[in-house]
């Protein structure tokens, strides 16, 4: 009778551990995912949006010194022959930074504002072509009206690069609060292993004063 009762409480020891050894291995495999996740979020936050957000400066920087080149030609009677080289050379930069942007995971409202964009920027060299074309002794009234033209579609451009940025921003802190989730996901887990831990120990220290206990009745047993 004893020896049926020992064998059916070492079978729910058994049984307990054998629990405990599974919670132990899921719990892990969810933290290995979870410091996955965290480390594609970091990742993200820099290559998809801090990077990101540096070109659309740069790309602003652009548009402002080509503005200022289109604004002196329009206020000066003289030919500047460097000028179309220069805008080019603006434009080319722009490119290059607006295809780096196009590389990075962009979210639905980011492409709609960057197909805008590119527009705006085609019709902006559009316009600035226009312009070098326009002759030095034109009217004040005809420069006057390019000016006018030209200052909308810069206007137009800033508004799409402001819009861009704003969405940086907003897509960052949403990865921010994602990281948080993660990392709190992460103390769960931790916790949840040191309950385990100490469940193991009582089972060891139980397990332990149980077969000294029977020991113990065995001696006095044999004695008798």
């Amino acid at each position: 009778m004893k020896f049926a009762h020992s064998i059916k409480q070492k079978t729910k020891v058994a049984v307990l551990l054998f629990c405990i050894m599974a919670c132990t291995i899921l719990i892990r495999v969810l933290e290995d995912q979870s410091i996955k996740n965290m480390g594609k979020a970091f990742t993200s936050l820099y290559n998809d949006r801090l990077i990101p957000a540096t070109d659309l400066f740069y790309i602003s920087e652009g548009i402002y010194a080509k503005r200022f080149l289109i604004d002196n030609h329009l206020n000066t009677n003289s030919t500047d022959n460097s000028l179309n080289q220069r805008l080019a050379g603006h434009d080319a930069n722009i490119d290059l930074l607006l295809k780096k942007y196009e590389q990075t995971f962009l979210v639905k409202p980011e492409k709609n504002h960057l197909n805008v964009l590119k527009n705006k920027l085609l019709e902006n060299r559009t316009i600035e072509k226009t312009i070098l074309n326009i002759p030095p002794d034109a009217t004040a009234e005809t420069k006057l009206a390019f000016n006018k033209m030209a200052s909308k579609s810069y206007q137009e451009i800033f508004e799409n690069l402001t819009a861009l940025t704003k969405i940086q921003t907003k897509v960052g802190e949403e990865l921010i609060k994602e990281s948080k989730s993660i990392i709190a996901g992460s103390n769960l887990y931790s916790n949840i292993q040191l309950v385990l831990a100490v469940v193991i120990g009582i089972l060891i220290v139980s397990i332990m004063f149980t077969s000294n206990v029977i020991k113990i009745k065995q001696e006095n047993f044999n004695l008798n």
